[in-house]
């Protein structure tokens, strides 16, 4: 039996997983986090198998959480569920120590064949995944778009900024303050060699980061 535990701060999200989990024999889900603080919680009580997480996270984003269990020597093999397509995110999870990524609207029998895979020791990868790591062969740092130079955080504002967020609404999103989401924001801008929000936008529509 695989036992999971899930974290995600949605709840309706959470359920969802949890009823195409549960319809699995051979999957239990022991628990559900809404945040860090909960999933530290639940990881001290009991021992998963595979920990589904959710990047987008008040506090810690789920990139924060794969860098936490990546330190600690964890043994828990973490399945990413995103809202954000494969190629905003999936090689940073993936390199940030996750086994496996999965689109939140792609098929559910996928996150069930996703779960059982990373179970068992082996990486997930669709085949979007795929071709972006085809793609990626060979690249030397020169030849790397200029956001993959950007923090985990960077590239959060920035997709949210090309979404028409404002800096207030990402900073409660992110569980920053304006201040320090104004500083990300800054930094996005001088990396990217940018100088508006406009610009901002048309670059990441320019590079599939946020649809037209």
């Amino acid at each position: 039996m695989t036992r999971v535990i899930i974290c995600d701060d949605h709840a309706l999200i959470r359920r969802g997983i949890r009823d195409t989990l549960s319809d699995a024999a051979d999957i239990e889900v022991i628990g559900e986090a809404g945040d860090y603080g909960e999933l530290r919680t639940l990881l001290r009580k009991d021992a998963c198998d595979v920990l589904v997480l959710d990047i987008n996270m008040p506090g810690r984003s789920g990139l924060d959480v794969l860098a936490v269990l990546k330190d600690e020597g964890s043994p828990v093999k973490v399945l990413v569920v995103s809202m954000y397509p494969e190629d905003q995110y999936a090689l940073r999870a993936l390199k940030a120590g996750a086994q496996g990524y999965v689109n939140k609207g792609g098929d559910p029998a996928l996150l069930v064949q996703a779960v059982r895979t990373v179970a068992q020791g082996r990486k997930y990868i669709t085949p979007e995944i795929a071709q972006i790591l085809a793609e990626n062969i060979g690249k030397d740092n020169e030849a790397e778009a200029a956001h993959d130079k950007l923090s985990d955080r960077e590239l959060q504002t920035l997709v949210l900024i090309a979404s028409g967020r404002r800096l207030s609404d990402i900073a409660t999103e992110l569980t920053l303050s304006p201040k320090t989401v104004s500083v990300y924001r800054a930094r996005v801008l001088e990396k990217l060699s940018l100088t508006n929000n406009s610009e901002l936008t048309v670059y990441a529509i320019r590079n599939g980061l946020v649809g037209s």
